[in-house]
């Protein structure tokens, strides 16, 4: 071959590379008018002469896991748009239909019947993205019901039980920042689904080519033939009702002018918490006006996180002019509350997620015992990085604790445990250390809206009786001893980094363990499918009565987290132990990478 021939093989090859990469592709079917989204046509124009824009939008397939989708909302196979959406649902579609039924009927046979519901919170193209599930859906055969307005994620829980689905689909990114959006995926039973569920749908969407293989109807076409419905309004009244059957007050007096100021960070809990709130009779409601409207841009709260102190200020800076005695903060798919109250100096004090877990179960054991409504054999449960004070109240009233591995898919398995024994009226409360709460066997998530409901009643019928909640918090740290549990995740990016986290954890499972000075009494190696739980590489060392140290990997991030717990006679002690343990924990991480970032 001479000089000229090699050129010329060589520009053919550059030519074929362009025509068969994943850009060039998305790119021709723009410019063939075959993409219907025109912010995912424009931006695969504008990068064009930008390889390494190129590069992020296309350098992998968003990933499907036990939370669905989530991931920066553009153009590319990385990111959230109509067609990583589609691909999803027809994965998804795939897997229900394959599921279900007979395995020799056909998949129309199949399809009959079946439902999925959907819901979609306030995020930028949240409604065009749970649009295009239906249209799969009902492509393929199947009914999709969805909510005729934006609602809360617990919503769409109650939903799947309540009509009968086979499946729902939840359009959020829960507190992401504005950026990103995201597809979690519930089954029948009203919990996010499962490793084993994600595993079977992404083995679904990995066949599917991103355009060719995807069954799309035109959404007034599936609402005309009855494959798209929306959800009537009795299911959200329904919905309502539970929430307020979670009351535990009786009889008893409670303050309903209780001054409250509450915020959905511009989300999806404004209807259905206000609503709550004024049919149980709590009319001195303000809310915060610059986040009361659903708007994905969440633009005077970059990131709305309730657990971020930051996502509160405005609440607690209105609550100041109105000498208020609570804010509330739900964030936007309304299933995490995060609370700041005021206490007898006038100062708003920011609760964590373990601390008002504490208070709400000790709320709810003492109003059932007192009401005579506690079950026979009462079960809690919570996750095993969440205080271990809640077991230590648990126990106090008779309850039984159930502990489970992070998620709250895992609290609702636990529910649905129960209704098999024809126990669900045992349950009586679950709680996580990332503010999630849930009174009451309705839904099988996290309910932000049941959350702020009992949260309010608690501190109304405290506030009757003249009791501040951070005064009902020490009282509760007076009796079981005080409880300092903190969070601390540490970086370890890219491929070594990973390597290391996975040797860090290799080496604390050799042991011995010996953090703060203590050496742990025990280890609980989660990976080896410890006390009935599915396997997970998550360690819990106990160093005592005093403490505790649960070390596990992200997985969602390259982070490692650990959750740090300590216990002591009064909140200066427990703040020194936790401390020491921090400073033990991290030196011990330095050992293993000296330039690991803080």
């Amino acid at each position: 071959m001479n000089k000229r021939d090699m050129i010329l093989d060589k520009s053919n090859q550059e030519n074929h590379s362009q025509l068969t990469s994943p850009y060039h592709r998305w790119l021709l079917k723009a410019e063939q008018n075959q993409l219907t989204d025109p912010d995912v046509v424009r931006e695969l124009r504008e990068m064009k002469d930008d390889k390494k824009r190129i590069e992020e939008a296309f350098y992998r397939e968003l990933a499907f896991g036990t939370g669905g989708l989530r991931g920066i909302i553009g153009a590319g196979t990385s990111r959230m748009n109509v067609h990583t959406v589609a691909r999803a649902s027809q994965g998804l579609a795939d897997y229900v239909l394959k599921e279900r039924g007979n395995a020799m009927e056909s998949l129309e046979t199949k399809a009959e019947g079946c439902r999925i519901a959907v819901s979609y919170d306030s995020r930028i193209k949240s409604r065009l993205f749970a649009e295009v599930a239906c249209r799969v859906f009902a492509a393929n055969g199947m009914k999709a019901c969805l909510y005729p307005e934006l609602m809360p994620t617990p919503c769409l829980s109650f939903a799947v039980r309540r009509l009968g689905c086979d499946a729902g689909v939840m359009v959020t990114a829960s507190h992401n920042p504005k950026e990103y959006n995201g597809y979690k995926v519930y089954g029948p039973d009203g919990c996010q689904i499962t490793v084993e569920a994600a595993e079977a749908i992404y083995r679904e969407i990995t066949k599917l080519d991103m355009f060719d293989d995807i069954r799309l109807m035109d959404f007034d076409e599936g609402v005309k033939l009855g494959r798209i419905a929306y959800i009537s309004p009795e299911v959200y009244t329904d919905f309502i009702e539970e929430v307020k059957a979670q009351s535990v007050v009786g009889d008893e007096p409670v303050n309903k002018d209780l001054s409250i100021v509450y915020t959905p960070l511009n989300g999806t809990g404004l209807k259905p918490v206000l609503r709550v709130l004024k049919e149980s009779g709590y009319t001195n409601v303000t809310v915060v006006k610059e986040q009361e409207e659903a708007d994905g841009n969440f633009p005077t709260c970059p990131y709305p996180n309730p657990e971020a102190a930051e996502a509160l200020l405005l609440g607690i800076e209105q609550a100041k002019e109105r000498e208020a005695a609570l804010v509330v903060a739900t964030d936007p798919d309304c299933d995490r509350v995060g609370i700041a109250v005021r206490d007898r100096q006038g100062r708003y004090v920011l609760l964590t997620g373990n601390e008002t877990g504490v208070l709400l179960l000790d709320y709810v054991c003492s109003r059932r015992t007192a009401e005579g409504t506690m079950p026979g054999n009462p079960v809690m449960a919570k996750t095993i990085v969440t205080t271990d004070m809640g077991e230590r109240i648990a126990e106090h009233y008779g309850v039984r604790t159930v502990n489970v591995l992070t998620g709250f898919k895992f609290i609702g398995e636990q529910i649905g445990k129960l209704e098999d024994q024809g126990r669900e009226g045992d349950f009586i409360f679950a709680f996580e250390e990332s503010y999630g709460y849930l009174s009451g066997s309705y839904v099988r998530d996290k309910d932000g809206v049941g959350g702020a409901f009992l949260i309010c009643e608690m501190c109304a019928w405290y506030e009757a009786r003249g009791i501040n909640l951070v005064d009902k918090l020490n009282d509760l740290y007076e009796t079981y001893g005080f409880y300092m549990d903190k969070l601390h995740s540490y970086t370890f990016a890219g491929v070594e980094g990973f390597e290391q986290m996975e040797r860090l954890m290799e080496d604390l499972r050799k042991g011995p363990v010996i953090i703060g000075g203590r050496k742990a009494e025990k280890v609980m190696d989660y990976g080896l499918g410890i006390d009935g739980l599915p396997r997970s590489n998550v360690l819990k060392c106990l160093l005592g009565p005093r403490g505790a140290v649960v070390i596990r990997p992200s997985g969602t991030e390259p982070k490692l987290k650990v959750y740090l717990s300590a216990r002591a006679g009064d909140r200066q002690a427990a703040e020194q132990m936790e401390a020491e343990l921090a400073e033990s924990f991290e030196a011990l991480i330095f050992e293993k990478r000296e330039d690991l970032p803080i």
